[in-house]
């Protein structure tokens, strides 16, 4: 589904006008048409904007079933399955977590400069 051709649908649906939806988003009207037409991708929170306006769940802009879809069900894994699931490295990725979690952008971009500098080794690829 194109959210484009779902965005334009639902406006329709309630008769509402690109200017209605102007009105209630703040968005000009002249943006409401580009990304009708597709010639704008709009970020998540412009999304949401344009689902409050319409007055639909968010999910139904990228789904036209009258209830979300049922989440797939996956195969359960056990702690223990993955490196670092249980035991001593469980115990560090917790530690690791914790501090990442406190941690500043720029000091989270730095630690993932090192540890791709460190992958690369000897051959310099990342």
């Amino acid at each position: 589904m194109v959210i484009s051709e779902r965005l334009r649908e639902l406006r329709e649906q309630r008769k509402l006008s690109q200017g209605d939806i102007e009105k209630k988003t703040g968005l000009l009207r002249c943006y409401i048409s580009r990304v009708e037409n597709g010639h704008t991708v709009p970020a998540i929170e412009t999304l949401e904007k344009l689902a409050r306006a319409l007055e639909v769940p968010f999910y139904q802009l990228f789904y036209d079933g009258p209830r979300p879809p049922k989440p797939a069900s996956l195969a359960r894994r056990r702690a223990g399955d993955a490196w670092g699931g249980s035991g001593r490295h469980a115990v560090y990725f917790q530690k690791l977590r914790k501090c990442l979690g406190k941690a500043t952008d720029s000091d989270r971009r730095l630690v993932l400069s090192i540890a791709r500098k460190l992958a690369a080794g000897r051959n310099g690829r990342a």
